[in-house]
C-alpha cells in the first residue's frame, strides 16, 4: 500500500514540475496559421483549375467571372507564382493577371487589360483592394504573410460546418483591410472553414466561409468559398472547377511576356 502512496505521489509531483509538457497541448496560433497557410495555398508542386465568380449584390443582376488560374511553387522556400486568364464575360476576356509572391518581403502584381493593350503594376499598398471588382480582394488570392499579424488561440475543439477547429485570433500589426480576424481552422486538414473580419470599431466587415471541400488527388481542396460584405450585403462565390495537382507547369510562362501572349496549353 505504502508503495502504491507512493508511487501515486511521484506522479502527481511530476506532473507540477515546471517545463512538463502535456502531450494533448495544442500547437501554437502562429503555427497552426502557418499550417493553415500552406494547405490553402501551398498544396502540390503546382495547380490549375478553372474558376467562376459570382458577384452577387444586394439588389440587381448578378454577375459571372470566369477564369483559369495556374500556381506553381518555386524552390526558394514560400516563393510563389500565380497566373489568371480570364475567359469571360467579353469585357474582360483575354484580360491577365499575374503575381510574384515573396517571403518577407512584398509581392509583385501585374494586370494586363487588353482593351487599352497596357500592363498595369499594382502597388504593395493596394493589396487590400478588391480583385476585380468581388469581395475577395488581391491578397485573398495569394496569401497574407504570417508575421503581418499577431496570433492568439483562443479555444479549440470548437465545431464548425462539422469539423472541429481551432479558433485563431489574428490582429493586424499594421493598416490592413481589417483591424482584427477570427479564424476556424480544420484541426484534421488546416483548411480554413470560416473567418470574421473585423474594423477598428470592432464591427464586423466580412465572412468567409468555406462552402464545399473535396479530396483531389489525395489533397483535401476547398472547391467553393463565399466571402460576404456584411457591411453592403454584396456577396463573392467562387467555385473551382478541373482542379487538378503536380501537372508540371513551366516556370517561364510566370513573366510579363506572358500576360500579353497567354501559354494556350494552359489557358484554353
Amino acid at each position: 500500500m505504502f508503495r502504491n502512496t507512493l508511487f501515486s505521489l511521484v506522479l502527481v509531483m511530476s506532473a507540477l514540475l515546471p517545463g512538463r509538457v502535456d502531450a494533448e497541448a495544442p500547437p501554437s496560433a502562429s503555427a497552426i496559421v502557418a499550417k493553415s497557410l500552406q494547405s490553402f495555398f501551398f498544396a502540390g508542386s503546382d495547380m490549375k483549375a478553372q474558376v467562376v465568380m459570382t458577384l452577387t449584390p444586394a439588389s440587381g443582376p448578378k454577375r459571372v467571372r470566369e477564369f483559369r488560374m495556374l500556381r506553381r511553387n518555386e524552390k526558394k522556400d514560400g516563393e510563389q507564382k500565380f497566373f489568371m486568364y480570364f475567359n469571360q464575360p467579353a469585357d474582360v476576356r483575354g484580360m491577365t493577371f499575374l503575381i510574384a509572391k515573396y517571403p518577407q518581403k512584398d509581392d509583385d502584381r501585374w494586370l494586363f487589360v487588353p482593351a487599352i493593350n497596357m500592363v498595369k503594376r499594382i502597388a504593395a499598398r493596394d493589396a487590400a483592394q478588391s480583385f476585380v471588382g468581388s469581395d475577395f480582394t488581391y491578397e485573398h488570392v495569394s496569401g497574407r504573410d504570417l508575421e503581418a499579424d499577431d496570433h492568439k488561440l483562443l479555444r479549440k475543439g470548437e465545431k464548425v460546418a462539422g469539423k472541429d477547429c481551432y479558433v485563431i485570433e489574428s490582429v493586424a500589426k499594421s493598416a490592413a483591410e481589417y483591424k482584427r480576424k477570427i479564424s476556424w481552422i480544420d484541426e484534421a486538414s488546416f483548411l480554413l472553414i470560416k473567418e470574421e473580419y473585423y474594423n477598428a470599431k470592432d464591427e464586423i466587415m466580412k465572412v468567409f466561409t468555406a462552402d464545399e471541400i473535396r479530396d483531389v488527388s489525395g489533397i483535401p481542396t476547398i472547391t467553393k468559398r463565399t466571402m460576404a460584405n456584411k457591411k453592403t450585403g454584396h456577396t463573392t462565390t467562387v467555385v473551382f472547377a478541373d482542379t487538378a495537382y503536380n501537372v508540371g507547369i513551366e516556370s517561364e510562362i510566370f513573366s510579363e511576356r506572358y500576360l500579353k501572349e497567354p501559354p494556350r496549353r494552359w489557358v484554353q
